[in-house]
């Protein structure tokens, strides 16, 4: 690890009350971990018995719906710009469930549950291969068992959607 402000190499010290933390000797300033941050969302329809996922292109796996979130933007302006970008559909309500830090791509993920407009998805095509509406059973099964963010997501979303 640097300094993101001079590029010296950073040593662990001892932060009081934050354990050890990268240091930077030249500048005499701790360095904490930057990391990005985006939106996971378990989307349901109106009747909230259907779950909608994405096979992204060279994917054979289905996916929850995620972006990353814009400098500047909120994550609630997030969930429903990116949900229209992929779907052209609109975001009726969402709810904020929980976060959970996705070390393989070093980026904090803020799950939430989103209700879509009725209607059918258009799909990315630049990004996405499929989007299909799955049985709430269905979409445990479809989501591949490693991906362990979207199944801790979709977990929580499954024991809150009929209160949503």
């Amino acid at each position: 690890m640097f300094c993101t402000e001079c590029g010296e190499k950073l040593t662990l010290m001892y932060a009081n009350g934050e354990g050890l933390v990268p240091y930077c000797k030249s500048c005499g300033q701790f360095r904490f971990a930057q990391f990005a941050t985006a939106v996971s969302m378990v989307v349901t329809n109106r009747a909230k018995d259907k779950i909608l996922l994405a096979r992204h292109k060279g994917h054979d796996d289905f996916i929850l719906f995620a972006g990353y979130i814009k400098k500047g933007e909120t994550a609630e302006k997030a969930v429903t710009r990116e949900f229209k970008e992929e779907t052209k559909l609109d975001v009726v309500k969402y709810k904020y469930l929980s976060s959970r830090y996705h070390e393989p791509k070093n980026v904090l993920m803020l799950g939430y549950l989103v209700m879509a407009e009725e209607g059918e998805p258009v799909i990315d095509e630049k990004e996405i291969e499929e989007i299909k509406w799955f049985a709430l059973d269905e979409a445990q099964s479809a989501v591949k068992k490693d991906y362990k963010t979207a199944e801790t997501f979709l977990k929580a979303a499954l024991n809150e959607i009929k209160k949503f």
